[in-house]
């Protein structure tokens, strides 16, 4: 079963966040879903695994440590060089979405997918088309990803 949203600004109708959840653990999920956003020409370059470097402060943060008891953290950084060369060419100030990324998290054998929509800071700017396209594509290997 595959459960799907995008959460908005609070007060906003702009879609900030594209979300996805499945009922499987990220560990089922994460292989497929790298090769899907291969498979789109968006190439991993890093996958940080952020739930174990969180895991060292345990004993710093104590009771502050992960309360919402999320059994991992993970997250693919990503890139497609044409279309980064494509957005410096129409407007370098967006090159911050170079490279792009995904966050994972499971709770309760529930992976939810994150991914932060570089089209709603691009407002109406040169690169906001192609932002959008590449959104597009991103959310598209997401979902088959996860099938």
């Amino acid at each position: 079963m595959i459960l799907s949203a995008a959460t908005a600004y609070a007060d906003s109708d702009i879609q900030a966040v594209y979300k996805q959840q499945i009922d499987k653990p990220l560990a089922e999920v994460y292989g497929s879903l790298y090769k899907s956003l291969e498979n789109a020409r968006f190439f991993v370059v890093f996958e940080p695994n952020i739930g174990e470097n969180l895991a060292r402060f345990s004993g710093k943060w104590g009771d502050d440590y992960n309360r919402n008891n999320i059994s991992a953290i993970r997250s693919m950084v990503f890139c497609n060089g044409w279309y980064a060369n494509e957005v410096s060419n129409l407007d370098p100030d967006m090159l911050g979405f170079c490279p792009l990324h995904i966050t994972l998290f499971e709770q309760q054998g529930i992976t939810t997918v994150l991914f932060n929509l570089p089209g709603t800071v691009a407002e109406e700017g040169p690169a906001k088309k192609l932002l959008m396209t590449i959104e597009k594509e991103v959310i598209e290997a997401i979902r088959q990803g996860l099938l």
